[in-house]
């Protein structure tokens, strides 16, 4: 009797599955369809992915060869890497983009074209999609370029979201801010910003010793 009750249940299983099938079979495959596609879809992009970031790093270390000397007697030239370099900026993406412009800068500054240099700094630090170290970092750049020709009042503006604790750079604003305080004349303001640079136990060594001998020697001319 109970082989017979099973054998009935398995013909009402089988029924009702025939049943679910004609009515939802189509959308189940059509599901499936998608995940598989959805799943290809996402391994694909992250395959374009790698390939684009590989394909741009390329072009970023081709452009940064041209700084390899060709022998020791043969300086680099800074020149044919820095136009590379803006070359291949304006085909690269953001990111590796900011950082052509940030390397292109420091090398027209070491050239002596330093209105050439502020102008990619600053234009790294106004794009609103670069990362926020970079901005940071070509603000700092600019500011420094301009140390002992900008207006003073203007650059220390500039600077003061960097002094924030816990900003990667904030030990080197500090003691730029402090050398503009000096353009300034305001050298109480300049002995308290080194002295607080002289005690920052995260700066650099280096920083801090030109801190504490600055700070000594600002504070005697208050």
């Amino acid at each position: 009797m109970s082989d017979i009750f099973r054998e009935v249940d398995e013909d009402l299983r089988r029924d009702q599955i025939m049943k679910f099938w004609k009515r939802y079979g189509g959308l189940v495959i059509g599901a499936a369809v998608l995940v598989v596609a959805a799943t290809a879809g996402n391994v694909g992009w992250k395959h374009w992915q790698t390939t684009r970031m590989e394909e741009r790093t390329a072009v970023l270390s081709a452009a940064l060869s041209k700084l390899r000397p060709v022998d020791e007697n043969t300086p680099p030239d800074t020149k044919a890497a820095a136009d590379a370099l803006s070359a291949a900026s304006a085909t690269l993406g953001a990111g590796h983009a900011d950082v052509a412009r940030l390397y292109e800068a420091g090398l027209r500054a070491r050239d002596g074209q330093r209105d050439e240099a502020v102008k990619l700094y600053d234009q790294v630090a106004g794009t609103a999609s670069a990362d926020g170290m970079l901005r940071d970092l070509a603000t700092l750049m600019s500011v420094q370029l301009q140390l002992d020709t900008g207006d003073a009042a203007a650059l220390r503006a500039r600077l003061t979201p960097l002094l924030k604790q816990g900003n990667a750079w904030k030990a080197s604003a500090t003691e730029a801010s402090g050398l503009l305080a000096v353009r300034a004349g305001d050298h109480a303001a300049a002995a308290a910003l080194f002295k607080e640079l002289s005690e920052d136990s995260t700066a650099p060594q280096a920083l801090r010793a030109r801190a504490t001998e600055l700070a000594a020697l600002f504070a005697a001319t208050k």
